[in-house]
């Protein structure tokens, strides 16, 4: 009897066991769909303001329904998509009178994230940092803008876990995938002729300074960060064309272009 109630435990054991890596695997599939229409939306190839279904976001991310209704979810939260019901999900058209306002609000937070990074940085993360200001360093020449987009991200989730506080990484996630997809069209559309050094140098500058724990210098070098993007904001308001704001805006075009 003893025997049989052994066996029985361990076989529902060994059937209960694979629930945990299917969990996992869920969790990991939401947060690759999540990664990968943010992509979309900062690169704008999902063009802000365009109307989409959930399975027209199935077939562009690849990803089932379950993950990618996870990840519109999180999206809408982040004001990076709008969900109209009967309508599906529009990509959130890009507002600069808004964003430039909330651009004083990452200032503000960005001082604070940089601060307590600079504080709080433990051997390992000041050595990542390192690791990080060194590859940038060796590629500033050649990177692309997806690949300096790819080196941001990473630099701004390692700098949220140095500081070492959850709640800054949920407020500050949306703000920084706002201002790379800004970022994606001033390099693209409007400063296509110029490489992006003083972007890269302005990162480095924060690297450099976290990593040798220099608070003021960090907290300064974040503040040219923001100058340099709110001075983006300046050339935009005058150069870009509507259509690539707001997709359902007709590109404007001369009159004689239309005889």
């Amino acid at each position: 009897m003893a025997q049989t109630r052994s066996q029985s435990t361990l076989t529902a054991v060994d059937t209960a066991e694979p629930a945990a890596p299917r969990r996992r695997n869920r969790v990991n599939l939401f947060d690759l769909a999540y990664e990968r229409l943010e992509d979309l939306i900062v690169n704008c190839e999902l063009k802000p303001g365009r109307f989409l279904a959930i399975q027209d976001l199935q077939d562009i991310s690849g990803f089932g329904r379950t993950p990618v209704h996870q990840a519109v979810s999180r999206l809408a939260a982040d004001t990076l998509v709008i969900v109209r019901p009967r309508h599906g999900v529009q990509i959130a058209p890009i507002d600069l009178a808004r964003e430039r306002v909330l651009l004083r609000l990452r200032r503000d937070l960005e001082r604070f994230v940089i601060r307590l990074a600079t504080e709080k940085s433990g051997p390992s993360h000041r050595n990542q940092l390192l690791h990080l200001a060194r590859a940038l360093r060796e590629h500033r020449e050649t990177l692309t803008l997806s690949e300096f987009n790819t080196f941001d991200r990473r630099i701004d989730q390692l700098i949220l876990a140095a500081a070492g506080e959850p709640f800054l990484e949920h407020t500050l996630r949306p703000l920084h995938t706002l201002f790379r997809r800004i970022g994606w069209i001033f390099h693209n559309r409007i400063a296509s002729d110029q490489n992006f050094g003083a972007t890269v140098d302005s990162h480095l500058a924060i690297l450099d300074a976290i990593a040798g724990r220099q608070v003021d210098e960090a907290v300064a070098a974040s503040d040219a960060l923001m100058d340099f993007v709110d001075s983006m904001f300046d050339i935009m308001e005058r150069e870009v064309d509507p259509s690539l704001l707001d997709c359902n805006l007709a590109p404007f075009v001369s009159p004689a272009s239309t005889r």
